[in-house]
């Protein structure tokens, strides 16, 4: 079992942030008191939504894989519904993708026509 100062150091967030997942209902730490601990299980969820936020899931979405993983123990449910969002976020990747290439193309057409214009100016004044 780990302290919340221990998890908050572990994970670096802070202690606010493990409070508020608890309080959206993702983790859920032992009380003894008024002090929280961590088990094994929530620092598995813990690793999920760290892993999660680094691939740009929401909360929400990191929520319901964490449900799913407490609702049926062999995972298969969590990691379906996982590929799942994994598909979506590769097929929004690859649109912001083509939409980037779209602007740094414009970007070095605008960059070659101001050189154009810029030569053309210097031309002029010399």
């Amino acid at each position: 079992m780990k302290s919340i100062q221990q998890m908050s150091k572990q994970y670096r967030v802070t202690a606010r942030t493990l409070r508020y997942y608890e309080e959206l209902g993702i983790l859920s730490p032992n009380r003894q008191g008024n002090t929280r601990l961590y088990s094994q299980r929530e620092e598995a969820k813990m690793k999920l939504i760290v892993r999660g936020k680094k691939f740009g899931f929401t909360l929400d979405e990191i929520k319901e894989m964490v449900h799913l993983f407490n609702a049926d123990q062999t995972g298969i449910k969590q990691l379906e519904r996982t590929i799942q969002f994994g598909d979506e976020k590769i097929a929004l990747i690859d649109e912001q993708i083509v939409e980037l290439m779209k602007i740094r193309t414009e970007l070095e057409q605008m960059k070659y026509d101001f050189q154009l214009k810029l030569l053309s100016l210097k031309g002029d004044s010399s």
